[in-house]
């Protein structure tokens, strides 16, 4: 199963939404250098999938950009929270595995604030970089067996 990456995103504080560039270096025990969530725990690297924002998108009237929901990886064509915990990704060129699906939203969450709902409780996925890698805009996901 593979999908597409449709952008990258990284944000300086926690708790904010993430603003998308042109390319993530991933990293062991760090995850993505100069992003909040940068550190050597399971919750590294953040994936939505774009049929998530898309649903939420029908029910509200404020537009959801990339990066809204504060997700480090955007995916086209596979809905990432189906995936079990274990499962090994290639996220770009980097060895991903999904470590958890779902999260508890804190108090001041960004787009709930604006929309009045987030999909990242529901249907985010986390992962930990096992291989160095980069990932873009346009390159892969791949579900490896």
């Amino acid at each position: 199963m593979t999908g597409t990456i449709l952008a990258v995103c990284i944000s300086g504080k926690k708790g904010e939404q993430k603003r998308p560039v042109d390319e993530i270096a991933l990293v062991p025990h760090v995850g993505i250098p100069g992003d909040a969530h940068a550190g050597d725990w399971h919750r590294m690297l953040s994936l939505l999938s774009a049929a998530s924002v898309r649903r939420l998108q029908e029910k509200v009237a404020v537009p959801l950009l990339p990066g809204a929901f504060a997700e480090n990886v955007l995916v086209d064509g596979i809905e990432v929270h189906t995936l079990p915990v274990g499962t090994k990704l290639r996220v770009g060129s980097a060895l991903c595995e999904v470590t958890q699906i779902g999260k508890e939203c804190h108090a001041d969450c960004a787009i709930r604030r604006q929309a009045g709902d987030c999909v990242m409780p529901r249907e985010g996925v986390f992962a930990r970089v096992l291989e160095t890698g980069s990932a873009r805009a346009g390159d892969t996901v791949e579900v490896l067996a």
